[in-house]
């Protein structure tokens, strides 16, 4: 079932705090509205920012929802504080977006996703930046976000074509997704228990191969220093216009994964690159949460379409996890789920999250 045959389509307003959200509250609104059916207001976009409003690369998820369900939008321009968004009718097909050169083509995808599963999948062929800085990266999207689609019942495929960094992005990557099987009934991660297995995975695209293989060794002899025993993978990446590298320090725990991307960047060498994902991996485990505060972020989502039984559940499901922490991020990420969703999400400031029918 579709928002458009349910009766819950007022308008939702967005404002204040979650206005000055910027990029994360328009995702999740865009994502939620054409999932709803209902028309939003936002206010206040990034009204504190240095420049303020909305920017180039957040035009594009804007796009990307009235391509999906033909919506409509007023306020959709560069250093517009306020946006009005207005969804059609999801359609189900193949879509081809441009996020921009520093757009990030993870977030696009993360946007969209879930309305075109819910409106029986397709096929998203997404353009700009595959390794952006401040997001999530193509490889941890393949490396950690898939297994939580997947224990939501939510199957897609993702296939690089080219890698894309930043300034000049130029990448490209499809999503084969397709309609949800049926939902859990519960997911419970409390615990990220024992540590299986750890991989290091150092790409380069328009560098010398031997940036990816100083990337790899700093990275490994970084983790030995703390005694994690990891494996290492260098590929080289095919790229058109743009050039960089990156390491992905991927973890596979008992119950969870995590999965941390430090970038190449003019004033850190390849080594600093290495030590920098695997020192990210070894502060998470210092906390006692079951998932990273990136994917505490992504996974509220399907949680709130599983409570509010919009996976296609006959009964709705709840999920508890804990986060190695409760980023401001993920607190008005929630606010957000509770305008458009009936559902009850709990967030407590020591790391512990409940997401349960209303």
């Amino acid at each position: 079932m579709t928002g458009h045959d349910r009766p819950d389509a007022g308008r939702v307003l967005l404002d204040g705090k979650l206005g000055e959200g910027g990029g994360h509250v328009l995702r999740s609104a865009l994502s939620l509205s054409l999932i709803t059916g209902r028309p939003f207001h936002l206010s206040g976009l990034r009204g504190h920012r240095d420049p303020p409003g909305l920017r180039p690369h957040h035009l594009a998820y804007v796009r990307g929802a009235e391509a999906l369900s033909g919506g409509t939008s007023e306020g959709a321009s560069v250093g517009s504080t306020e946006l009005r968004f207005t969804p059609g009718p999801v359609r189900a097909g193949d879509y081809l977006l441009e996020a921009g050169a520093s757009g990030s083509t993870p977030r696009l995808f993360q946007c969209l996703v879930y309305p075109l599963a819910l409106a029986g999948g397709g096929r998203l062929t997404l353009r700009g930046a595959t390794h952006p800085r401040g997001g999530p990266s193509f490889h941890e999207l393949v490396g950690a976000w898939q297994s939580v689609a997947r224990a939501y019942g939510l199957p897609v495929q993702l296939s690089l074509t080219h890698a894309g960094f930043l300034p000049e992005g130029a990448g490209e990557f499809t999503a084969e997704v397709g309609a949800p099987a049926e939902p859990p009934v519960r997911v419970d991660l409390p615990a990220r228990g024992v540590l299986r297995e750890v991989r290091v995975m150092s790409v380069v695209g328009g560098l010398p191969f031997a940036v990816a293989e100083r990337q790899s060794r700093a990275a490994v002899a970084a983790l030995r220093e703390r005694g994690i025993l990891a494996e290492a993978d260098n590929r080289p990446l095919a790229v058109t216009r743009s050039q960089g590298s990156a390491t992905l320090v991927l973890a596979q725990f008992e119950h969870t994964v995590a999965g941390f991307t430090s970038l190449g960047e003019r004033g850190l060498d390849a080594e600093g690159v290495g030590r920098e994902a695997a020192e990210a991996l070894t502060r998470f485990m210092e906390t006692g949460g079951a998932l990273d505060e990136h994917l505490a972020e992504q996974l509220l989502l399907p949680a709130a379409l599983l409570a509010s039984g919009r996976l296609g559940a006959v009964t709705p499901g709840t999920t508890r996890f804990t986060a190695a922490r409760i980023t401001d991020e993920l607190t008005v990420q929630a606010e957000v789920l509770r305008r458009f969703l009936p559902v009850h999400l709990q967030v407590d400031p020591g790391g512990s999250v409940e997401v349960r029918p209303a």
